[in-house]
């Protein structure tokens, strides 16, 4: 179920409701790029970075950051982290049950407030779980992308994602009797 992102493809038809991928539907070298982009604000930092108890100035005083090698604030990485793995998740595990692993953690280059970043994971290993045959194990590697086309962030994720049968995923919309009124 690899996507194609080509200047000159025709994008499929939406589908009608859309579940997210299951175990069953990774395929080795599947690659998928975010559909969105999302631009990092200074509250987005400062709220991230005061939640998590780090404090390291160069993430929330602008003075301080400025003496610094970057001159100015430096988005807090682990709000990277976490910013470009939600963007894989429409993607990738809108059906996980669980997180195994994030390793390979590299930051090539920095992120600055106003930054925008997109999403590129691909599937590298799938096999199914020795302890819970309703999920499978999927090992991607994944990198965020700044506006300019530059690496920011490359890590690879390990996950469980549920299989199609599992019945934690059937469908949760409550049923209505009442008629439409318009």
């Amino acid at each position: 179920m690899s996507e194609k992102h080509t200047s000159d493809a025709v994008p499929a038809p939406a589908q009608k409701e859309w579940r997210g991928r299951f175990f069953e539907d990774f395929t080795v070298g599947d690659v998928f790029r975010s559909r969105l982009g999302r631009t990092i604000s200074e509250a987005d930092n400062v709220w991230f970075t005061c939640l998590t108890m780090n404090t390291n100035q160069v993430h929330f005083n602008t003075p301080f950051a400025e003496r610094t090698r970057f001159g100015r604030t430096l988005v807090n990485s682990t709000f990277t982290l976490a910013l470009v793995t939600g963007l894989t998740v429409p993607d990738t595990s809108e059906n996980a049950t669980a997180n195994l692993a994030w390793t390979d953690i590299k930051l090539p280059r920095p992120v600055f407030v106003g930054d925008t970043l997109w999403a590129e994971s691909e599937i590298l290993e799938l096999r199914p779980s020795e302890s819970n045959p309703a999920v499978g194990i999927v090992t991607m590697r994944c990198r965020g992308v700044n506006q300019d086309g530059a690496v920011v962030i490359e890590y690879r994720r390990t996950f469980m994602a549920y299989r199609r049968t599992a019945k934690e995923v059937t469908s949760g919309f409550p049923e209505t009797a009442d008629p439409w009124t318009v």
